[in-house]
């Protein structure tokens, strides 16, 4: 398989899941940085889905510096570990702002 980078968007297949995962085959942002991909036979990701989001939720964001067939959001909180055998081809990638701002998400939720 080709370097995986952070913020390349990969189709991933999430399946199996459990209660409110996202499932199925869909397209992930890599978080994880380079040296962890391309070391650990993983990588740290978040879903992403086409269906339009409610305007202001935190937990989702917005692409629109990728160009990706659909419109698209982050599901900040579905942030997944995936062994790298389960990405196929890899589709963009996201802006460094972009993945700024996941980044500042994921620590919204995690602030005590």
């Amino acid at each position: 398989m080709a370097r995986i980078l952070r913020g390349d968007i990969y189709w991933a297949d999430l399946n199996p899941v459990r209660g409110s995962e996202q499932a199925g085959l869909r397209p992930v942002v890599i978080l994880s940085n380079d040296v962890f991909n391309q070391h650990s036979g993983t990588v740290i990701a978040v879903a992403l889905t086409s269906q339009p989001q409610r305007a202001g939720f935190p937990l989702t964001l917005e692409l629109t510096g990728s160009p990706l067939p659909k419109r698209s959001w982050v599901k900040i909180s579905q942030i997944r570990t995936l062994s790298v055998e389960r990405l196929g081809k890899k589709i963009g990638t996201v802006t460094p702002e972009e993945i700024e701002q996941i980044v500042e998400g994921l620590n919204e939720i995690l602030d005590a």
